[in-house]
C-alpha cells in the first residue's frame, strides 16, 4: 500500500524491484572500488616487504664493523617492523575478503529481485498478490539489511502494520 492507503500496480512493483536491484548495483560498484584500493594497498604492502627481505638478507650476510649488539638490535627491529607490516597485511586481506563477500550477497540480491520483477510480469497477479510477493521476498532475503538510507515495502508493511494496531 501507499501513503493514501490504495495498493500499488503490478507495473509499480516491477518498477521497485528493478529501482532496488539498481540501487544494490550502485552499491556492488561502490564497493568494488573500495575493494579495488584496498588490494592496491595490500599489493604495495607485500611489494614493500620484499624490499625488506633483500635489505636484512644483505645486512646479515656480510661483516659488519658494528658491534654485535648494535647488528642484533637492528635484526630484533627489522624482524618487528616485517611482523607489524605481516600483521597489517593479514587485517586487509580479512577485510577485502569481507568486501568480496558482501559484494557476493549485494550482486545475489540485486539479481534476484530482477528475478521477482520478471516473474510479477508473467504470472498477471493482482496488485494486493504481487505486493504481498514482494512483501515476503523482502522478508526472506532480509532486504531491509542492504539499504542503509531507504524503506523497504516489509519496513513500509511493517509500519502500516503498527500504526494500525495502535
Amino acid at each position: 500500500m501507499d501513503d493514501d492507503g490504495r495498493t500499488l500496480s503490478v507495473d509499480e512493483l516491477v518498477e521497485y524491484c528493478r529501482t532496488q536491484a539498481g540501487l544494490l548495483s550502485g552499491h556492488v560498484e561502490r564497493i568494488g572500488a573500495e575493494t579495488d584500493e584496498l588490494l592496491d594497498e595490500i599489493d604495495e604492502d607485500i611489494a614493500e616487504m620484499r624490499t625488506h627481505l633483500p635489505e636484512r638478507a644483505d645486512s646479515t650476510d656480510g661483516p659488519t664493523a658494528s658491534p654485535t649488539t648494535a647488528g642484533a638490535s637492528d635484526a630484533r627491529s627489522d624482524l618487528a617492523e616485517l611482523e607489524d607490516l605481516e600483521s597489517e597485511l593479514e587485517k586487509k586481506q580479512v577485510v577485502a575478503e569481507a568486501k568480496q563477500a558482501r559484494m557476493t550477497a549485494f550482486q545475489e540480491l540485486a539479481a534476484a529481485y530482477i528475478e521477482l520483477a520478471e516473474e510479477l510480469e508473467e504470472t498477471g497477479d493482482d496488485g494486493r498478490t504481487a505486493l504481498d510477493r514482494v512483501v515476503q521476498f523482502e522478508n526472506d532475503h532480509d532486504a531491509p539489511a542492504y539499504f542503509d538510507e531507504r524503506h523497504t515495502l516489509l519496513e513500509a508493511a511493517a509500519e502500516a502494520n503498527d500504526s494500525s494496531t495502535e
